[in-house]
């Protein structure tokens, strides 16, 4: 091994040291980011910087549908709105946008986050799952949620809320006439089940993280002595 390949492997070494040391301060700050930068949305449009406002829900366009009445709304009436209340208070013109992640509020309505509620339920669940998981690992083990308990408590909630609504829309789209009607459920419950399924999901992988990354300490300190 040439002494750059050598100087190579020594850095990669002292990064993964160093990550395996700080990785739970990584990722906390990295849900932090992803959950609040939406929420400078609103304050954004309100302030008329539409542009980074508009560069927000670009990026996060890919990653979530923020549906108008799917969405939190901040610096108005409500917090949230049904489409039914959006029609009434946009007008009937604007129904196309308001099906789709085109309209993101005005002046009275307020402007919606760039996160749907149960996307902003998840991250935000997994950031305070990892802050009070950073508090429990000092005084215990924290041992991973067992899969069943995974599938059960964080998982079934939110496939059972999300998927009956997706399927009632579908049936109703090809069965108008049917005896199953469009449902669409409630921000309380896409609230829940979405967190739910963040907490859940931290409580399952962060201990098989931290194992991990005890076991690269381990090895790198009993190798370099590093502490």
């Amino acid at each position: 091994m040439s002494h750059s390949q050598r100087r190579f492997v020594i850095l990669a070494d002292r990064f993964v040291f160093w990550l395996s040391k700080h990785w739970l301060a990584i990722f906390n700050v990295l849900a932090f980011l992803y959950v609040g930068l939406p929420f400078l949305t609103p304050l954004l449009m309100v302030l008329g910087l539409k542009g980074p406002a508009w560069a927000i829900y670009a990026v996060y366009g890919p990653l979530c549908h923020q549906l108008s009445y799917r969405s939190w709304f901040l610096f108005g009436p409500q917090l949230a709105y049904s489409l039914p209340q959006l029609v009434e208070r946009v007008g009937a013109d604007a129904v196309p946008g308001l099906s789709t992640r085109a309209f993101v509020g005005n002046a009275a309505l307020g402007y919606k986050v760039a996160l749907c509620q149960r996307d902003t339920a998840i991250y935000g669940a997994i950031l305070l799952g990892g802050l009070v998981y950073g508090l429990l690992r000092r005084r215990w083990q924290v041992r991973p949620l067992p899969w069943w308990a995974y599938v059960g408590f964080g998982m079934m909630p939110m496939l059972l809320d999300g998927g009956y609504q997706f399927l009632s829309y579908v049936l109703a789209f090809f069965w108008p006439a049917g005896p199953i009607k469009a449902h669409e459920t409630t921000p309380a419950l896409r609230v829940l089940t979405g967190a739910l399924f963040g907490l859940a999901t931290i409580w399952l992988a962060y201990p098989y993280v931290q194992e991990t990354m005890d076991d690269f300490r381990k090895t790198l300190e009993q190798r370099f002595g590093w502490q």
